[in-house]
């Protein structure tokens, strides 16, 4: 009985100290977890909230893989100016037109000199008529019929070049009227060699007249080209609402082209951060524009409506000088900030997600 209650003790405490040297060991190993945890924390989320704007994380080997690339801003100075439509003008009914009011001349100079033929003939035949009956009556009659068709045939020569004049000016303004019928037009020789082309610019209805005499054209290779002003153009463009006016610019480029023109709206200089176009990203009709504020943080920003410059927008509000403005990439941050958050993409059991 004693052996029993001896056997019965010496199990019982090594059972306690199993359960002890357990316990033991889950305490260390909670505690180095704990501790590893807290050496290694979780990686920030890629997109958050500070001071009520919105941050998108990018971890520098992100940004190369992304090419991702900044430049500071800088001062620039501009005229104020707005962004018109433009487009080419076809130019052979004009050409054509042109040829009809110069045959339609030659018509009016032809029968001029013969109606002053045909009357002095008349005049002469009436004389003679006169003087003793020198001519029969029947020739004084058929020079006054002569001199009569002759004057018709004037008068009916003047109302056509009068009408092909009062076309070209409904069509294609007094400018192009006046030089197509000049007999030395500088303006028309360029326009037939295609040298220059014209334009009809469709400023807004609430814009000041005239327009400025000069204004620029954007061409097709991101360039621009300066234009003249010529005169108020008689005819719109039915797919653009405003006030159509016609410009010439020194430059090849395609009939029915259709572009835009820089417009300026004062002469006073406008200081401002010129951002340059391929950093501007389009969102919710807006225009935006990522600044980095630390080195693997970026913020999108609002670019307000203003001035557009020859390489870009021109802003005086909303940025600093020196700020890094995202020139590359700027589409790749808005993906990542629209991205939605907290959706995990890895896969956990990989033969579920074959499709």
């Amino acid at each position: 009985m004693k052996l029993r209650l001896i056997l019965a003790g010496v199990l019982s405490l090594a059972l306690c100290a199993g359960a002890g040297w357990y316990i033991i060991n889950q305490v260390i190993d909670g505690s180095g977890a704990s501790t590893a945890t807290a050496a290694h924390p979780p990686a920030p989320p890629a997109v958050q909230t500070v001071n009520g704007e919105t941050v998108v994380v990018v971890s520098a080997e992100a940004q190369r893989a992304g090419h991702i690339e900044v430049a500071p801003l800088s001062a620039v100075t501009s005229r104020s100016g707005i962004s018109a439509d433009a487009a080419v003008i076809d130019l052979q009914p004009f050409f054509d037109l042109r040829n009809r009011l110069a045959s339609a001349r030659a018509d009016v100079d032809t029968f001029t000199a013969q109606a002053t033929s045909s009357r002095t003939q008349y005049e002469s035949s009436r004389t003679l008529f006169a003087d003793d009956r020198n001519i029969s009556q029947k020739t004084l009659l058929a020079a006054q019929s002569a001199m009569q068709g002759d004057a018709a045939k004037l008068q009916s020569a003047r109302v056509t070049l009068d009408g092909l004049h009062g076309t070209m000016l409904q069509q294609f303004g007094d400018a192009l009227a006046n030089a197509a019928t000049a007999p030395a037009s500088a303006l028309f020789r360029r326009l037939q060699a295609g040298q220059s082309v014209v334009l009809r610019v469709t400023l807004p209805s609430s814009f000041g007249t005239p327009p400025p005499v000069r204004i620029a054209i954007d061409t097709p290779n991101g360039g621009t080209v300066p234009a003249q002003r010529l005169s108020a153009s008689p005819l719109v463009d039915p797919s653009v609402q405003g006030t159509p006016w016609l410009y010439v610019a020194d430059a090849a480029l395609p009939a029915n082209l259709r572009t835009s023109a820089r417009v300026p709206t004062s002469s006073e200089a406008v200081a401002g951060l010129l951002i340059p176009e391929h950093a501007v990203v389009w969102y919710g009709g807006q225009t935006w524009a990522y600044v980095r504020t630390a080195q693997d943080r970026f913020t999108r920003r609002y670019v307000p409506a203003g001035i557009e410059g020859d390489r870009g927008f021109i802003v005086t509000s909303g940025f600093r000088a020196g700020d890094q403005i995202v020139t590359q990439g700027a589409q790749l941050l808005l993906s990542e900030e629209l991205k939605p958050q907290g959706i995990a993409t890895a896969c956990k059991d990989p033969p579920e997600c074959d499709d």
